[in-house]
């Protein structure tokens, strides 16, 4: 499948789980693909390969310099590869939502659009990230209300 197919099937499945709008575009190094859903913006970067990248210059693990025509074919099947990626996973992230295993929140948070412009993940991985490497992790049971110093649940 194409590059240019994968876009068009993913556009169909967005529109067959009732996203509100959809938008693509791409520069070097990477895709976006941007839509919005239950009244929530969601993004999602797809990193694209570079035609200097070893792996698409050189073929047999490396050993082979590919020729010019070899580089842009084995480039294109990246891209493909990458786009059929990023098909399959919204497929089953929204079949799961469907499904009722996970709540679309649950699924899709990460990629949440703040009001900054920047993503849930882009702002909490490195807060997570340093949370984890100082050792001011939570503890691994969940909250009880036997336990003071944190909050009952709801």
């Amino acid at each position: 499948m194409s590059v240019e197919k994968s876009k068009i099937e993913l556009e169909r499945t967005l529109r067959r789980y009732d996203a509100e709008k959809f938008v693509s575009g791409w520069e070097e190094g990477r895709a976006v693909v941007e839509f919005q859903m239950t009244g929530r913006r969601v993004r999602f970067f797809l990193p694209l390969p570079s035609k200097r990248d070893p792996d698409i210059t050189h073929s047999y693990g490396g050993r082979h310099e590919r020729a010019p025509k070899e580089i842009e074919k084995a480039w294109e099947q990246a891209c493909r590869q990458r786009w059929r990626a990023l098909n399959l996973a919204l497929k089953a992230k929204l079949e799961a939502v469907e499904s009722g295993i996970t709540s679309f929140e649950e699924e899709f948070l990460a990629h949440f659009v703040m009001p900054n412009g920047r993503t849930v993940g882009e702002w909490a991985v490195p807060a997570v990230t340093k949370a984890i490497s100082s050792g001011t992790m939570p503890p691994l049971l969940p909250a009880s209300t036997a336990n003071p110093e944190l909050p009952p649940e709801a």
